[in-house]
């Protein structure tokens, strides 16, 4: 086994907090601009508690001053990122059937820097990631339910496998059913 810790690349949007300009039953975590933010619940204890474990990223497909201004406030101090990329480092693919448009994070991008046999990305949307098949792991979209535990979950399942040589070689559907509840 490889001592080189894995890259786990997350998503933002739907994944780690969610943005709404319409204000949710529950109290917001803080507000952007006219946005107000929820950030999932465990989010500070997932983040302190991978970093063990992880080399974290976030890839995003948001704009950049967007961006890093929710990041910077979700983030813990002792928490730093390999980088933090935004829509700018994403690949635009025209979606022909729905007539829109799709930023993809294709992690081939990294292969100068990083072993992609040591990337995970976590995404809640599967259409930017589908070219990272064998790295992904998607979850559920976070819409501002307090009661959510993805994170919790997924941060079990993280730290088994956490020792593997090659994520690509793990069947990572039905993760969450994979951890003893």
């Amino acid at each position: 086994m490889s001592n080189e810790k894995i890259l786990l690349v997350l998503d933002l949007d739907e994944t780690l907090v969610h943005v709404s300009e319409k204000k949710l039953d529950v109290q917001e975590d803080f507000r952007y601009e006219k946005y107000f933010v929820y950030c999932r619940p465990a989010l500070q204890k997932f983040l302190n508690l991978i970093s063990e474990h992880f080399r974290l990223a976030i890839w995003s497909s948001a704009g950049e001053e967007y961006l890093n201004e929710i990041v910077s406030k979700i983030t813990p101090e002792n928490i730093n990122f390999e980088f933090i990329w935004s829509r700018n480092k994403c690949t635009t693919r025209r979606d022909y059937i729905t007539d829109s448009y799709v930023f993809e994070k294709r992690l081939k991008k990294l292969k100068k820097k990083y072993n992609l046999k040591k990337v995970l990305i976590v995404d809640d949307s599967p259409e930017k990631t589908r070219d990272n098949y064998g790295n992904a792991i998607y979850i559920t979209p976070f819409e501002g339910d307090i009661k959510d535990n993805v994170l919790a979950t997924l941060a079990d399942y993280l730290i088994s496998i956490k020792d593997v040589d090659n994520v690509r070689s793990i069947e990572k559907r039905g993760w969450n059913k994979k951890i003893s509840q």
